[in-house]
């Protein structure tokens, strides 16, 4: 390709891992239809170039977990989990520079596709740091895993959530996992050792119909307006703590956003029926007593009812006193990497995995990158890229050589 532009295909000297990388980019895995076939062969291609077992385990109708195994010389140790997933969110193309399913790289070696955060980088990063420990010659105590899961984008229900109930999932006898994290414009590295709870509430408003040109009472659009002005000042306080102290990071208040509006069936009807749908996003703490009261205070007729209640409020130990945290910790360390412990402010599949029992840790090797998930243009430098492979090249050595533990001896 010329200098200075951009292109599709691989420059002469560009690394193989980044090629590898916009390879995976170019499979078209986004909602509604998915190809999850495609990635499946695509990874379990990969891993066989590496040696790696390969496991396919459907959890149902079209949803497939691969499961990607490098043995450790002590199996009966727990293991290293690294999990990612392998659908993405749909793409308004007119809002993109480049193609976002192309991985054009430009001129300063950005690479622009939907998925480039997240999280199809983690698992070529993955896959390259085991392709250069096995170059090495490395072997370790703990057997490592690499799952590649479906459907986390729309909640993990077809996905992650079946897959930890299954006895293929406890035949891997997991010790410590990783999973995605997010992005961060500064020198520090985001380290995610919980998460929000996802609510989506659904409110819906009974009242009297009636001819548009008349001033009914008791309307169902009156008990909505309520509604949505309680849900609305709550968030703008939330809004408003999270500016006011720079101590708090998205994950330590509430996220709350009107998604969804539905009524009415012709402009000159009071519709009997409305109703409001709610993304709300809850760090470890209680609330439905608030949605309960804001109901309640819109007047008869009101009600709320949860199409996703995610109630685990499972954490993972970030004590140095912990082995999992001080192999992960003391890398950090070692490399120099300023790390911020945070609370993840959306949903990840780690909520499943620690729901399990399993400490699990939301870490993606990007820092100095725009945050840039679900949103256009969508992208990761080639640089910042490979250095992530040297980090999970150095946490996976640490992590699958923790020591027996007092349960395993």
């Amino acid at each position: 390709m010329a200098p200075g532009k951009p292109g599709k295909s691989a420059g002469a000297s560009e690394d193989p891992s980044v090629t590898l990388f916009r390879e995976y980019l170019r499979i078209d895995t986004v909602h509604p239809k998915p190809d999850y076939d495609a990635a499946v062969r695509f990874l379990e291609r990969v891993g066989t170039d590496l040696g790696l077992a390969c496991q396919k385990v459907e959890v149902c109708q079209g949803c497939v977990v691969l499961v990607l195994t490098w043995q450790g010389t002590n199996p009966r140790l727990r293991s290293i989990l690294l999990n990612s997933h392998t659908d993405v969110v749909p793409v308004f193309e007119e809002h993109w520079t480049y193609p976002p399913f192309e991985a054009i790289k430009d001129s300063q070696g950005n690479i622009y596709a939907r998925g480039a955060q997240d999280m199809k980088c983690v698992s070529i990063q993955y896959l390259e740091a085991i392709r250069r420990l096995k170059a090495e010659g490395k072997c370790f105590p703990r057997t490592i895993h690499l799952t590649f899961v479906p459907d986390e984008e729309m909640g993990g229900h077809k996905g992650m959530e079946l897959f930890v109930q299954r006895p293929e999932f406890r035949a891997l006898n997991v010790g410590f996992a990783l999973d995605e994290g997010l992005a961060s414009p500064s020198d520090t590295f985001s380290v995610f050792y919980g998460e929000k709870s996802p609510w989506w509430v659904k409110v819906k408003c009974m009242g009297s119909p009636g001819h548009g040109s008349r001033f009914i009472s008791n309307t169902a659009a009156e008990k909505l307006h309520k509604v949505i002005n309680s849900f609305l000042a709550f968030r703008e306080s939330e809004k408003q703590r999270l500016k006011s102290d720079s101590s708090l990071t998205l994950g330590d208040v509430t996220s709350l956003n009107l998604t969804m509006l539905e009524g009415g069936v012709s402009f000159n009807v009071v519709p009997s029926e409305m109703a409001a749908g709610f993304d709300i996003r809850i760090p470890p703490t209680a609330f439905e007593e608030q949605v309960a009261t804001w109901c309640q205070s819109a007047g008869d007729g009101v009600t709320y009812e949860f199409i996703q209640k995610c109630m685990d409020q499972h954490v993972s130990s970030t004590e140095e006193s912990d082995p999992w945290w001080k192999a992960f910790s003391g890398v950090c360390r070692d490399m120099k990497l300023q790390i911020k412990l945070e609370i993840f402010p959306a949903a990840t599949d780690s909520r499943y995995i620690r729901a399990a029992g399993h400490p699990a840790i939301g870490f993606s090797p990007m820092n100095r990158t725009p945050v840039l998930l679900h949103d256009h243009n969508e992208f990761l430098n080639e640089q910042v890229f490979l250095r992530g492979i040297d980090i999970y090249a150095r946490l996976l050595s640490a992590l699958a050589s923790v020591p027996p533990l007092p349960a395993e001896a």
